[in-house]
């Protein structure tokens, strides 16, 4: 029987190896904003014969077939996201903690304006911090 990550990689053409099911069972799952190196850290956990290149290689395909979007957020730094539906992003510039905002959250105006530009797609992408939420029945602040 077939896997349910074997499953969605066929129906976007892509051959399920081991590997690949290896890495769509992290990164198709998760909430997180991860990085390959982080990914491959993670995967090589439960599949340690999976190479970095595997990995980015891996990765990248995803990217390619409409799996993943691949970022670059904050310092450079290249992270990769399961949710491809239009979504912004904001970074907590403590943790470097990555959230998603939902689209309706925010409205850009005027982008017509950029005449000179022809705009594919864009995203808002915020830095700041979580805010303290007041103690209520005793919890701590969040």
């Amino acid at each position: 029987m077939e896997t349910s990550e074997a499953a969605i990689l066929r129906s976007k053409g892509i051959h399920p190896s081991a590997q690949r099911v290896a890495v769509s069972r992290y990164v198709l799952a998760t909430c997180d904003h991860p990085t390959a190196d982080e990914v491959w850290t993670r995967v090589r956990k439960k599949f340690p014969m999976v190479s970095r290149a595997t990995v980015y290689n891996t990765l990248n395909l995803f990217v390619a077939k409409g799996l993943l979007r691949q970022f670059v957020l904050s310092g450079g730094r290249v992270v990769f996201d399961s949710n491809v539906s239009n979504h912004h992003h904001f970074i907590e510039v403590d943790t470097g903690k990555i959230h998603d905002v939902p689209w309706d959250s925010l409205r850009v105006e005027n982008v017509e304006r950029l005449s000179e530009f022809e705009v594919a797609e864009y995203q808002v992408v915020l830095r700041g911090r979580r805010k303290k939420r007041g103690r209520r029945s005793g919890q701590a602040n969040i």
